[in-house]
């Protein structure tokens, strides 16, 4: 790379390079839409007409409780449960004082089981123990009551051994049958034994189960049809916002003026449509999408380019917070520090300070001071050959790993908390916040480390764990995926203990936990988004459904 690009950055000085692959899209999302309103006369007037069909099918009255309980369940799958929240809730509350269940069976159930706790309602586990034989074993051989059991089950809590068997038990059973299902049974099968309902990102999971539901013969029509097009309304939606975002990531120009770094603003966006795609929350997506290319950015400097003395410069503008500031750091690293004021700045009012919360902007100022703070931390690992405990590693990279900041922040953006005290609860890094960040740096630490050492870094989880434990890599490895399990189920449990002081945190913590499940499940997807992440955005992004 040349030193003319990258301003004041010396020629002296030996620098790494992680060799990341240039954007896979080009601009090409700078100008993409799908058109879909357009070319399509009174299809807002046809959606409006659906889904006054579908609200009706929701909420009128019935004795068919599994049906209805089927039908809400597809509503949630297929993406457009946003619409109908109020009714669901109201749904989900009657179900769950309903004792009529104890005449469902195992299909039912276990359905019935995976919405109530998915929605924050209490149900014991013992509800399948009458599904046992007398030997203690779980007996069924249905696929799709197998498939829904299998989904049950990773909404499980530490102690909840029954769910442990079943978990085995459904897993065993499905990979054996699978070979010999049918479209569309055997792709919910294997979408399911790859990544469970629960930890799958939710548009994904919606674009995946729309062909899938299509294709049953027990299907709503207008059902059906409505997911088709809301999916394709929401998806032009949220192409314009990708485009806006596309404009301000090149008029920054920052891929040419650091090409040390990733060049990921669509992966960025695909992350952070992951964690909240709904309408109303167009806005935060916005701040999110910028505030994670630019941390991108920030980390890259840190973790590959710069040396030690530069990047505490930049650590010392950042804490300053002001635009003098920049006159101290490297010139490469003025357009970061440039573009990191201007996102709060244009964010401020309309977000940020917005709905009487003034306060808001400093939370979000700290936080992002804070995952700085963290990233100097690693360089001073590096530059200077310390090599951190395996506790202090982890204390650390609960703060890089970015999920505390991202979760904040999205709490501020969607702007669903009441009490100050909220923002006070999530930044003491609580129990829910905890094991979403842990859950992040685990996966992101086993999909990482072995590029991470190529290019000179000694200190991961893996590495570090080995070091103090005195235990293989493979060992180690092992533990961490152990860890990943340990750190759902307490993730599970914290959610269902919520209260009006951390409810608001649940579903960021819960989807951003769920986007860094699907964004490394093949490898780190957002560094190189060469293969399977950039089908994904193609899918969600690029093609419509077609009706």
């Amino acid at each position: 790379m040349s030193s003319a690009k990258l301003g004041s950055a010396s020629e002296d000085v030996s620098r790494r390079d992680a060799n990341y692959h240039p954007t896979v899209w080009g601009d090409f999302f700078l100008t993409h839409s799908s058109n879909f309103l357009e070319n399509n006369d009174n299809i807002l007037e046809k959606h409006e007409e659906l889904k006054q069909e579908v609200r009706n099918l929701l909420v009128v009255e019935t004795s068919d409780l599994p049906s209805k309980i089927q039908l809400t369940d597809e509503i949630i799958r297929l993406g457009v449960g946003y619409h109908f929240e109020m009714e669901i809730k109201a749904q989900l509350e009657k179900l769950h004082d309903h004792q009529l269940h104890l005449n469902f069976d195992l299909l039912t159930t276990s359905v019935w089981f995976r919405l109530l706790r998915g929605h924050g309602f209490s149900i014991s586990s013992d509800v399948f123990k009458r599904f046992k034989n007398t030997k203690g074993e779980f007996e069924t051989e249905d696929a799709r009551t197998l498939w829904c059991l299998y989904e049950a089950t990773h909404l499980r809590v530490d102690g909840e051994d029954i769910l442990e068997e079943a978990i085995q038990f459904s897993r065993k059973r499905l990979e054996a049958l699978l070979p010999k299902l049918s479209f569309p049974l055997s792709e919910c099968v294997r979408d399911a034994l790859h990544i469970p309902y629960h930890r799958n990102v939710q548009r994904l999971a919606a674009r995946q189960y729309i062909p899938q539901y299509d294709a049953e013969q027990t299907k709503i029509e207008s059902l059906s049809l409505f997911a088709k097009i809301d999916f394709n309304m929401l998806q032009a939606l949220h192409q314009s916002e990708l485009r806006e975002a596309s404009r301000w990531w090149k008029e920054f120009d920052f891929p040419s003026k650091l090409p040390y770094a990733r060049d990921r603003i669509a992966e960025g966006y695909y992350w952070m449509m992951g964690a909240h795609f709904e309408p109303k929350f167009s806005l935060s997506r916005k701040f999110l999408n910028r505030i994670i290319g630019i941390t991108s950015l920030i980390d890259d400097t840190y973790d590959v380019y710069g040396t030690l003395e530069e990047v505490t410069l930049f650590t010392e503008a950042v804490e300053r917070w002001d635009i003098e500031a920049v006159k101290d750091i490297p010139k490469y690293m003025q357009v970061i520090y440039i573009g990191m004021l201007g996102i709060f700045e244009d964010f401020k009012d309309n977000l940020i300070n917005a709905r009487g919360k003034d306060y808001c902007i400093d939370y979000a100022i700290e936080v992002f001071k804070e995952i700085v703070r963290s990233y100097q931390r690693e360089a001073e690992y590096f530059h200077t050959g310390y090599v951190p405990s395996y506790d202090e590693y982890m204390e650390n990279s609960i703060i890089s790993g970015g999920y505390k900041m991202f979760i904040i922040l999205m709490l501020i953006g969607r702007g669903e908390f009441e009490l100050k005290e909220t923002l006070d609860w999530a930044s003491t890094i609580p129990e829910m916040v905890k094991a979403s960040s842990l859950i992040a740096r685990y996966i992101d630490d086993l999909q990482t480390y072995k590029a991470e050492e190529e290019r000179g870094e000694t200190v991961s989880a893996v590495r570090c764990y080995m070091r103090e434990y005195d235990v293989s890599e493979e060992e180690a490895c092992k533990k961490m995926r152990e860890m990943i399990e340990i750190e759902w189920k307490r993730l599970n449990k914290t959610t269902l203990e919520a209260d009006e002081v951390s409810s608001s945190v649940v579903i960021p913590s819960l989807n951003f936990t769920r986007v860094l499940e699907v964004m490394y499940d093949k490898g780190d997807g957002y560094s190189d988004s060469q293969g399977v992440t950039k089908d994904r955005i193609a899918a969600l992004l690029r093609h419509a459904i077609e009706i």
